[in-house]
């Protein structure tokens, strides 16, 4: 499986890598991944590519992604050169309006890709108090949901409670759920 995972600086997406690869090795696959930081410090672009499974090199190539996660839609639709025919896109979205335009749609069409979107901000808003630390959790939980070859809701849950300060369990959980719940609903 090859993944693409992008957002902003801030949002965990070097944590999301760390749950896809615990999950991996609990299932004796090889990992391999790479972080592009880029400004990630100030809220710029950051790129993980990460794979399980037999390869041998840690880059995802352009058309070959079997996943986009996206923590931020600009950011996830930058890089929806790496999905492959038939690949999935799961994306926070913050403006629905822009995020569902027509050359968008058609591509997306054209390509098979599915898409699974949700409004992260505006559920982290309306259940955790808007706090955003969350993301990438909830994100995860959609990825599960979406059943595009991702890891279960178990061993996702399981290697977030492993890997999270026990202080953040409970939200962890609640917010993963969410998530799963969002992308359920439709």
């Amino acid at each position: 499986m090859q993944y693409v995972i992008v957002g902003i600086g801030g949002q965990g997406i070097l944590f999301a890598s760390k749950v896809l690869g615990a999950i991996a090795l609990k299932n004796g696959l090889s990992v391999m991944g790479s972080e592009v930081h880029g400004m990630a410090q100030r809220g710029g672009s950051v790129i993980s590519h990460f794979k399980t499974g037999e390869y041998a090199s840690p880059l995802v190539r352009a058309g070959e992604a079997d996943l986009l996660l996206a923590f931020d839609q600009n950011e996830g639709v930058r890089n929806l050169h790496f999905l492959r025919q038939g690949g999935a896109f799961v994306v926070n979205v913050h403006d629905r309006a822009s995020f569902e335009n027509p050359k968008l749609t058609a591509f997306l069409n054209e390509r098979r890709i599915s898409a699974f979107s949700l409004e992260g901000y505006r559920l982290l808003k309306e259940h955790m108090g808007g706090n955003f630390l969350f993301l990438n959790v909830l994100l995860m939980g959609a990825m599960c949901c979406a059943g595009v070859g991702a890891p279960s809701f178990d061993e996702t849950a399981s290697a977030v409670k492993t890997l999270s300060p026990a202080k953040f369990e409970d939200a962890n959980m609640k917010v993963l759920a969410l998530g799963y719940e969002a992308i359920a609903d439709r």
